[in-house]
């Protein structure tokens, strides 16, 4: 059975706290708020969306510093607090260790650093625009390719985010 930490905290709320892929722009663009979180999150000084059918924030979050600023605060963001990847969701059933988990989150990192490297530059901030544009236009370097596939695949399998790709490019 899974057991807290020394420091107190669940392995959930450990392996949360040392991911951040879903606050960085790797796994979204996006995310969600509610109406009543929007002028509170704008002057936290993220990049708020008032659409009516989109409300939310752009990612990366700028309050991601290597560990979210605000995670135990009352300005946590409802969505931020709820969502619950995959592998976020296999730890609190217990069907993975939080040991194997880490592990998977360093494994994605590094693919992602080495990404980054073959990515172009471009003036979208956010890794997973950058990833998908370059995917989309088609850039045939063996090497990106085999990464890039190799992380989307894993953003799939491992964290749930079946939704990378539109569906014509996979």
């Amino acid at each position: 059975m899974a057991s807290k930490k020394e420091s107190g905290e669940s392995p959930a709320t450990t392996l949360c706290k040392s991911c951040g892929l879903c606050c960085t722009g790797h796994l979204f663009v996006w995310s969600k708020l509610r109406s009543a979180e929007l002028d509170n999150a704008q002057s936290l000084g993220l990049n708020v969306i008032r659409e009516p059918g989109q409300r939310g924030f752009n990612q990366p979050c700028p309050l991601w510093e290597g560990k979210c600023t605000i995670y135990e605060t009352p300005h946590y963001p409802r969505f931020c607090h709820t969502y619950k990847c995959k592998l976020l969701k296999q730890v609190i059933d217990e069907n993975i260790p939080l040991s194997d988990s880490l592990k998977i989150i360093q494994e994605t990192r590094k693919i992602i650093d080495e990404l980054e490297l073959l990515l172009p530059d471009s003036p979208m901030t956010s890794f997973r625009e950058r990833l998908v544009t370059s995917m989309e236009q088609g850039v045939t370097d063996v090497n990106f390719r085999l990464k890039a596939d190799a992380l989307v695949d894993i953003f799939d399998t491992r964290f749930g985010v079946n939704d990378f790709l539109d569906g014509s490019e996979a």
